[in-house]
């Protein structure tokens, strides 16, 4: 059984991201938007509270990275 995804599994959520939302533009989403998404990725167990803006840009980036590759 694969472990619980955390806010710090940046590479993770970023190509699961990517698998769930085909065809979506990371950088159009608002913070808040992305953070709906991650908190609704299976196998996510972060806690909601303790995301910021910092990884949630990371997250975005790594997103991009994974749409663009």
């Amino acid at each position: 059984m694969p472990k619980p995804l955390q806010w710090t599994d940046v590479e993770e959520i970023a190509f699961l991201l990517a698998e769930a939302h085909p065809g979506v533009d990371p950088l159009t989403l608002r913070f808040t938007d992305l953070h709906a998404k991650v908190l609704a990725l299976p196998g996510f167990a972060g806690d909601p509270h303790k995301s910021g803006e910092k990884i949630l840009e990371a997250i975005q980036m790594a997103w991009l990275d994974e749409v663009q590759d």
